[in-house]
């Protein structure tokens, strides 16, 4: 997808590493306004190419006081106010335009950090739609505060401590919340950044999912020559489902999807899925077993990094073997590869902030992302690689992927090996873990919760315990089971299940499970962890 061809105002945020700056993005696409985050130390070219309507500077955890904080290149400000651009800081954000711009930001006497009440001064510009005097509660984070203004600027909000808490300079279209208000914890945020972007900046809502589409059907047409074949990595989930799908209304037959069969899939997914492409999907699939090829590369194997290293080569080597067979049948090998990578994927495989290198702290490497080698023979097409899960699921929906289909959980490129921690191939890990999470994700259909979870899953443990079953001592296996809810992915809060419920699975589980007997629940959220175990 070309940002430059969206039928909408582009809103850039530049990332200076806050863990919310994903959310400002997903804020603004949910008013139907196209966003997109790059970091904030992109050269001056890579945010003028763009040519965005309005920038947003994110919250960060860093101080503008030291030597190697991130900020925006030079000339950026002269930029934006030279082709009227409006530009808003949030918290760091704030920090860093009145630093740059000729204020005085200074270590604060009182730190705010939570919940705090500000008081608008003035009802303009990005408060214009409040009285003066009116207050309301927001999330603050940070430790610095505003000392003195840049000039043309003013004071539209203070906090309850008497620190600046909003800024503008309506004449530069400069603008600045030192509070967070993308968070569910600052009630009137969305209000003051709908306000913001329609009544100040008067932005255009055009960001549809069937604008995507129809763009990215374009985009696909236009990279994929008319004579050449493309391959498409399913792998059972949704992502690589609506890729598929998405790639096949561009290019019809000349798509060849491969289904391969890693040996760490799930309790009898390879034949409900490959049921599912030919009977609803109508997807020409052909199904390729490399689970020892898979295996034995990974015998031995405890660091989670490397098993995704080695996934996703092999992978690409299967993929490469398939394209030399179509190219004996076609008589010409495709030369493309279609992934379903997300825009969860893109950022969470970025490097750290104010490392030298980029934006965002790199969590894990994705098999789409950072797993692949780098002298892989097949170019890539990533159809979704803007998008958040929730989006491509609307857009599956309009490609007419089954609503049952749709609403899967997702389920990792790895596979089970993600969940197995240490090494897959150890005893009979994998069968156990296939046998207790078909029981667990059951459990939660019959219960009538699905639809509730974002992912739900059992990790099998690399730990035994003592137990007595039978009025025998045992010592076995332990399972821990998760689940979680979430909007995109990105952040996610555990599932609380009723007493009744974590009893019922776990006494199913150890009758049921030869080899386990202890099952625990994972009561973490993301942050600090992440989804996924490994």
């Amino acid at each position: 997808m070309d940002p430059k061809a969206v039928k909408s105002d582009l809103v850039l945020i530049l990332d200076y590493g806050s863990q919310y700056t994903h959310l400002i993005t997903r804020r603004i696409r949910s008013l139907s306004v196209f966003s997109l985050t790059i970091s904030g130390t992109s050269p001056l070219k890579a945010i003028t190419d763009l040519n965005p309507s309005v920038v947003i500077l994110s919250g960060g955890p860093h101080s503008v006081h030291t030597d190697d904080s991130p900020s925006f290149p030079g000339g950026f400000a002269e930029w934006a106010e030279a082709n009227g651009v409006f530009v808003l800081g949030i918290c760091y954000g704030l920090q860093l335009i009145v630093q740059r711009l000729g204020g005085v930001v200074r270590v604060g006497e009182k730190q705010e950090y939570g919940k705090m009440e500000i008081v608008v001064e003035k009802n303009s510009g990005i408060f214009g739609s409040k009285s003066v005097g009116d207050r309301q509660v927001v999330w603050m984070s940070h430790g610095d505060e505003v000392a003195q203004l840049p000039e043309g600027f003013e004071v539209v909000a203070q906090s309850q401590q008497g620190v600046v808490a909003a800024i503008e300079s309506p004449a530069r279209r400069f603008y600045g919340l030192q509070y967070h208000p993308e968070v569910t914890h600052s009630p009137g945020g969305m209000e003051t950044l709908r306000y913001f972007l329609f009544d100040v900046c008067g932005v255009s809502a055009g960001w549809k999912m069937e604008n995507v589409m129809e763009e990215e059907i374009k985009v696909i047409n236009s990279t994929v020559a008319p004579e050449d074949h493309v391959i498409c990595a399913l792998s059972g989930g949704v992502d690589s489902t609506v890729a598929a799908t998405l790639v096949h209304k561009a290019i019809g037959d000349r798509l060849h999807c491969i289904f391969v069969d890693n040996g760490l899939l799930r309790y009898k997914e390879q034949e409900r899925v490959m049921e599912t492409f030919e009977k609803d999907l109508h997807l020409p699939v052909t199904c390729v077993d490399a689970s020892e090829q898979f295996l034995s590369k990974l015998k031995g194997v405890t660091d989670p990094e490397v098993k995704r290293k080695i996934i996703g080569k092999e992978f690409i080597c299967i993929f490469d073997a398939f394209a030399h067979e179509l190219e004996k049948k076609l008589g010409r090998k495709p030369a493309y590869l279609v992934q379903g990578t997300l825009y969860p994927d893109v950022i969470e495989s970025c490097p750290p902030p104010g490392s030298g290198r980029t934006h965002s702290h790199t969590i894990k490497s994705h098999h789409n992302v950072g797993g692949l080698p780098k002298d892989m023979k097949l170019k890539l097409i990533e159809p979704l690689k803007l998008l958040f899960k929730d989006e491509v699921r609307q857009l599956g929906k309009i490609l007419n992927v089954p609503q049952g289909f749709l609403k899967r959980h997702p389920f990792p490129g790895p596979g089970l090996a993600v969940r197995v921690l240490g090494d897959v191939t150890a005893g009979n890990a994998l069968e156990v873990l296939r046998q207790v999470d078909e029981i667990f994700i059951q459990s939660i259909k019959d219960a009538g919760l699905y639809d509730e979870i974002w992912q739900a899953f059992a990790v099998f443990l690399p730990v035994r315990s003592v137990g007595v079953q039978g009025d025998q001592r045992t010592h076995s296996h332990v399972v821990t089971l998760r689940a979680v809810t979430s909007q995109d992915g990105m952040t996610a809060e555990w599932y609380y299940f009723t007493r009744e419920f974590y009893d019922d699975v776990s006494r199913k589980i150890c009758n049921s499970v030869r080899g386990v007997n202890r099952v625990t629940y994972d009561i973490t959220s993301k942050p600090p962890s992440t989804i996924e175990w490994e």
